[in-house]
């Protein structure tokens, strides 16, 4: 725990790194919302070339997070220890963590890694409730002693507007407030207690290093040559791209009025006539945009090979490929969401745990077994997944309603109003209702 002189020091050494890493990802942060930096024109380049360059500004890394991040949502959290759905998911709910979610993957996808921070709390019936919030690291700075093996950083530091700082450590969150000198004030405290600094890191691709890459990162190279070649069409589209009609031994217009008339545009029924005979009429051909197409279709496809995205995800184009076919197309990206779930489902559990712990209930905050369960939303049609379960079921004996959260497109809200009304229709459930009343242990025959 530090004292107030030692949250100004500590904040005076990060204040500096977070600005510089700041200035990294704000890089990364342009391609990924296609504001990156223009090509390169010369001097005397007209508002024509520059509205162009701006035309060929095309968000291929955002489709790339996209892509990832629409495969990914959280829609359950129990112990395999327990039957039901744990009752820390009602502390996530209460939290708006079903849509929070979103925006921690895409920025952990974006950037390389992003931050989700836990405070106790209070809800409106006055019981301890955790308070969880995603952050962004271009907004924040987290000191790891070990960045490779540590789950708990040792400080963080935010960057609140108007001049706000909070550093976080151990046992206090303190309150700095930067002046207009450059120097740092402590305003104040709160304590959180945790004993550890409850922030929780979601990594995209963490190495043995500490170094954590992102989906923007290793592509700027091949989004920048798509850009370029995409300039140079409509470049070429432009200025070049239609017949150019010559004219050879016409005298030139003598006034303004036959210089209009001459400039009138020919309609398809007009014909050139000239008195000379010497006159000669004749087109220059417009340049072919084949090869710039062809260049174009080359990157994205190179695009789609080194991140790993389907490239009809890219391009919009799927050929009539077989059952068999789409699923080995896609089987690089669903090898990559496994990937990417297994170290986001990692933070989302300590997320959890800790939040269990500001709330009082210890069983749930050191079940290390316990885990999140991520929404099936692999690509398949409703029949194909109805055909396989229905298949499981009977030929592996695997019990229907197990099968059930597994249907695409099909929620746990869902899962759960199904499990009751196949409780509510059972004769056996209804006898025991009868029998002993309406909270009877009717469910285990029905295996729910």
């Amino acid at each position: 725990m530090l004292d107030e002189s030692q949250a100004v020091d500590v904040a005076k050494e990060l204040l500096p790194k977070l600005r510089q890493e700041r200035a990294r990802l704000t890089t990364l942060d342009k391609w990924y919302r296609w504001q990156q930096a223009d090509l390169t024109l010369p001097r005397s380049a007209t508002k024509e070339l520059k509205a162009l360059q701006d035309l060929a500004k095309t968000p291929w890394l955002w489709l790339v997070v996209t892509t990832l991040a629409q495969a990914m949502f959280v829609d359950d959290y129990r112990s395999p220890l327990a039957k039901e759905t744990s009752p820390q998911w009602t502390t996530w709910l209460a939290n708006g963590m079903d849509v929070r979610q979103i925006a921690i993957h895409r920025a952990a996808l974006a950037y390389g890694y992003s931050y989700a921070v836990v405070m106790p709390g209070i809800d409106d019936l006055g019981r301890n409730q955790s308070v969880i919030r995603g952050v962004s690291p271009r907004k924040a700075f987290a000191v790891y002693e070990d960045p490779a093996e540590d789950e708990w950083p040792v400080h963080m530091l935010r960057d609140d507007p108007g001049g706000k700082l909070r550093l976080i450590d151990d046992e206090l969150v303190h309150t700095l407030q930067r002046e207009g000198d450059g120097g740092i004030r402590h305003a104040g405290f709160e304590v959180h207690g945790a004993g550890r600094c409850p922030v929780i890191r979601y990594a995209n691709d963490l190495d043995l290093e500490g170094r954590a890459t992102g989906q923007v990162e290793p592509f700027i190279g091949v989004a920048s040559r798509i850009n370029k070649t995409t300039y140079d069409r409509l470049q070429t589209q432009h200025f070049n791209s239609w017949k150019v009609r010559t004219v050879s031994g016409m005298s030139e217009p003598e006034t303004d009025t036959e210089k209009a008339r001459a400039q009138l545009l020919l309609r398809q029924a007009d014909l050139l006539v000239a008195e000379d005979s010497d006159t000669k009429f004749g087109t220059l051909d417009e340049t072919p945009l084949d090869g710039f197409i062809a260049a174009t279709e080359s990157d994205v496809e190179a695009l789609s090979a080194v991140s790993q995205t389907p490239s009809y995800a890219l391009t919009g184009k799927l050929v009539n490929l077989n059952a068999e076919a789409l699923v080995a197309a896609r089987h690089p990206l669903t090898q990559k969401v496994f990937e990417i779930q297994t170290s986001f489902g990692s933070s989302h559990n300590r997320t959890m745990r800790m939040s269990a712990w500001f709330e009082g209930d210890y069983d749930i905050a050191t079940d290390v077994s316990a885990s999140v369960k991520w929404q099936d939303l692999e690509a398949r049609s409703l029949s194909q997944a109805i055909d396989a379960y229905g298949k499981a079921a009977k030929l592996l004996g695997i019990p229907p309603q197990a099968l059930w959260p597994r249907i695409p497109g099909v929620s746990k809200t869902d899962v759960e109003e199904w499990k009751q009304m196949a409780i509510d229709s059972d004769p056996y459930a209804e006898y025991m209702r009868e029998q002993f009343g309406a909270g009877a242990p009717a469910d285990h025959k029905l295996g729910l």
